[in-house]
């Protein structure tokens, strides 16, 4: 029980009060597969079981099996894409005039993630997917997480940030494409 509420605590503090919760997480240790396993297996669950059910259950009846395996996709790519977010923060670090530092950029990647795993909810509903747009709140949040995790200079982090957004994004319609046929309708 205690767990569930530091991870209620932690998901609740990354989104209302970024910067400070930054400071808090530079300061932790730990193992870094451990917080995959831990925040992006669970979190990730979110926008791949939605998007099952929105396509199998709710919306618009795709056949079970192909729903399954994109809901798998999407899960999957969740990983792939918080770590290659971390190795474009970690690589772009010295040209941002930031700190490299991997573990770092892992930690940002990971939590900065938070709100579009939570917008995932919306893909239940196939007509609220529009509202996934709420997800955008995260590059926000990975602009804190610049300054604080990777000490990007605040002149240039918010270019940092655009240019991290942009790589997640390409990235995240990447796998999009793959799994969108899985999806379709009967």
């Amino acid at each position: 029980m205690e767990l569930i509420k530091r991870f209620v605590k932690r998901i609740a503090a990354i989104l209302i009060r970024p910067a400070a919760e930054w400071a808090i997480i530079a300061t932790e240790p730990g193992a870094s597969s451990l917080r995959l396993l831990r925040y992006v297996a669970i979190l990730s669950l979110i926008p791949a079981l939605a998007r099952f059910a929105g396509a199998s259950l709710v919306g618009w009846y795709a056949p079970i099996l192909p729903s399954l395996a994109g809901a798998l996709v999407i899960y999957l790519s969740s990983f792939a894409i918080v770590y290659a977010v971390a190795l474009a923060v970690d690589a772009l670090a010295p040209r941002f005039g930031a700190r490299k530092d991997f573990a770092s950029a892992l930690k940002l990647a990971v939590y900065s993630a938070t709100p579009v795993w939570l917008a995932g909810i919306f893909l239940l509903v196939p007509g609220l997917s529009f509202l996934m747009i709420f997800g955008f709140y995260a590059a926000y949040i990975l602009w804190c997480g610049l300054l604080i995790l990777i000490q990007a200079p605040a002149e240039r982090a918010l270019l940092y940030a655009v240019a991290i957004s942009l790589a997640a994004l390409i990235a995240f319609l990447a796998f999009g494409f793959v799994e969108a046929p899985l999806f379709s309708p009967v």
